[in-house]
């Protein structure tokens, strides 16, 4: 099921909105125009990773330094090591910026096209009515929190996880979370793929997003068994998503203060 857009109407452009999904694409651009071999010897960069690796490494979220503020991560060999781990002072150390810069920079980072694409449309279908519920500053700060509880969400399932998570998702989870409680009657002009069967249909946003959150939650329980995951290990924080949708959930009444029950699909 791929949503193409909604039938609820802003009462203003959603300039934010455009702006994340431009920044976005922006970093996405960057990340891809750094080389993706590995860095030589005579490389300033550490050697054996591609520049690209070194800068998921330096600017996403690492569960452990979450979790341990001031503590660095290094690279030893193949593996990521942090303060703590006996191979650690041996280690080349990561020139990354302070934990909590990174858990907002991971959120415009992304592990290749599908992953930005499917984000960036799920951003653009229900940001811009979440944008308009409750004004741009707000929804800044409401964006911005989804992706932090999202981070912890992800890090608190293993605290010592040293692979780097980066991604919107969390952060736009908040956004569907906040959209199902607003929107539940929206309806949502869906893509469907059943076998070799496509068609299009309107689905109510409550069903659409209930089962976007049914295969967030399943996944998360197996993930249980082996938490550290991540975009960078070809993983997906399911946990992350599931955290930011809850806080959407949570606080979208808090932040809310636009919409009106008279318009079209409010609750």
């Amino acid at each position: 099921m791929i949503p193409l857009k909604d039938n609820i109407p802003t009462a203003r452009f959603p300039i934010l909105t455009v702006l994340l999904i431009v920044a976005n694409i922006g970093v996405f651009l960057w990340q891809i125009t750094q080389p993706s071999a590995p860095n030589s010897s005579d490389s300033p960069h550490i050697q054996g990773l591609s520049q690209q690796d070194e800068n998921t490494l330096t600017y996403g979220a690492i569960p452990y330094r979450l979790t341990h503020p001031g503590k660095e991560c290094g690279v030893a060999g193949s593996n990521i090591v942090c303060q703590g781990s006996p191979a650690y002072p041996s280690s080349e150390k990561l020139d990354s910026p302070p934990w909590w810069v990174t858990i907002v920079t991971s959120m415009f980072m992304h592990g290749g096209i599908l992953h930005i694409a499917f984000n960036m449309l799920f951003l653009w279908i229900f940001g811009n009515n979440i944008e308009d519920s409750m004004g741009r500053g707000r929804f800044v700060l409401f964006y911005l929190l989804a992706g932090i509880i999202a981070a912890y969400a992800q890090a608190l399932l293993d605290t010592n996880a040293t692979l780097p998570a980066i991604g919107a998702s969390g952060a736009i989870a908040g956004v569907l979370g906040g959209y199902l409680l607003l929107f539940p009657h929206a309806r949502v002009l869906t893509l469907v793929f059943i076998i070799f069967f496509v068609t299009l249909i309107e689905v109510p946003a409550v069903i659409m997003l209930g089962i976007w959150f049914v295969l967030q939650f399943l996944p998360a329980i197996g993930q249980l068994a082996t938490p550290d995951v991540s975009t960078t290990g070809g993983g997906v924080a399911y946990f992350a998503h599931i955290g930011g949708f809850v806080f959407g959930l949570a606080a979208i009444k808090l932040f809310a203060n636009r919409y009106r029950a008279t318009r079209p699909g409010y609750a």
